[in-house]
Formats: C-alpha cells, structure tokens, sequence
C-alpha cells in the first residue's frame, strides 16, 4: 500500500482515532442533541394540542355564548311583553277608576245642583208668601181703589228688592 501512499499504521490510527471521536460525540453531542430534538417535537407536539384544544374550547364557548344570546334576546321579549300588558292593565284599570270617579263626581254635582234648586225654589215661595201676605195686610188695613192698589205692590216689591241688597 506504500505503492499507493497510504501508510497503513498512520491509516489505522487515524481510523481508530476517528472511531474514539465519533463514539465520544455520539455520547456527548449526538445524543444529548438528539433527546433536545425530541423535547422540542414534544413541546411542539403538545403545542399544537393545546391550541387544538383551545380551538375545540373556544367553538363550544363560542357557540354556549350564543345559546345564551339566544336566551336572553327570548327573555327580553317575553319582559317586555310582560310590561306592555301590565301597562295596557294599568291604563284600563285607571280608566274604569277615573271613569267611575267621574261619574260619582257628575251624580254629585247634579244632587248639589238639585239642592240648590230646591232650596232657592223654597226661598222664592217664602219671599212670595212674605210679599203676598205684605201686600195683603195693607190692602185688608186700607181699603184702597185701582191706581193706590197698583202703588202699593210697588212699593212693596221695591222695599223687598231693597231689603235683599242690603
């Protein structure tokens, strides 16, 4: 092999020298680098997972948000249906209890009207009767001919209006 120029101790040294070489960096490089590798496919791995996970999640979050929406928009119908009719109940319920009072009112005024009717009604046949019997004591005291008779009911009748303003 010298023919070649390959001197065979100084190949087998260097051959068993790069054996040492490749044993120890297989011990010490390949293999912690390796198991690194593999950490980091695993963190990747479990990377990937969690965000699937965290996808899966947020879609059924997503959609319960939704549902609950959903709820609430139903909810909120059914309260304001709720208050229209209890409003529309109010209103009617005010509306008899005005209408009621209206009328007791209106029963009222015209009971308070007959009264007064009545009464000024009473108080003109007093009036009356007084003038009447006013007029017909001065006509029994005086015996009185037409013109006087005529004379006298105005003379009453003015001290009757007189009697009234004061």
């Amino acid at each position: 092999m010298d023919a070649l120029g390959i001197n065979l101790p100084g190949l087998i040294t260097q051959m068993v020298s790069f054996i040492i070489l490749l044993v120890i960096l297989s011990k010490l490089l390949y293999k912690p680098l390796i198991n690194m590798l593999d950490q980091r496919a695993d963190k990747i791995e479990a990377g990937l997972e969690a965000a699937e996970r965290a996808r899966a999640e947020a879609s059924k979050a997503e959609d319960a948000i939704s549902k609950q929406l959903d709820e609430a928009r139903v909810e909120g119908q059914d309260l304001i249906s709720q208050a229209r009719e209890t409003a529309e109940k109010f209103r009617k319920d005010e509306m008899v209890t005005v209408t009621s009072s209206i009328e007791n009112l209106k029963l009222k005024a015209q009971k308070d009207i007959e009264r007064d009717r009545d009464a000024a009604i009473e108080d003109l046949r007093r009036e009356f009767a007084d003038l009447v019997i006013t007029a017909a004591e001065k006509v029994l005291t005086d015996s009185l001919d037409e013109k006087e008779h005529h004379k006298l009911i105005e003379n009453i009748l003015e001290e009757s209006s007189l009697s009234k303003e004061n």
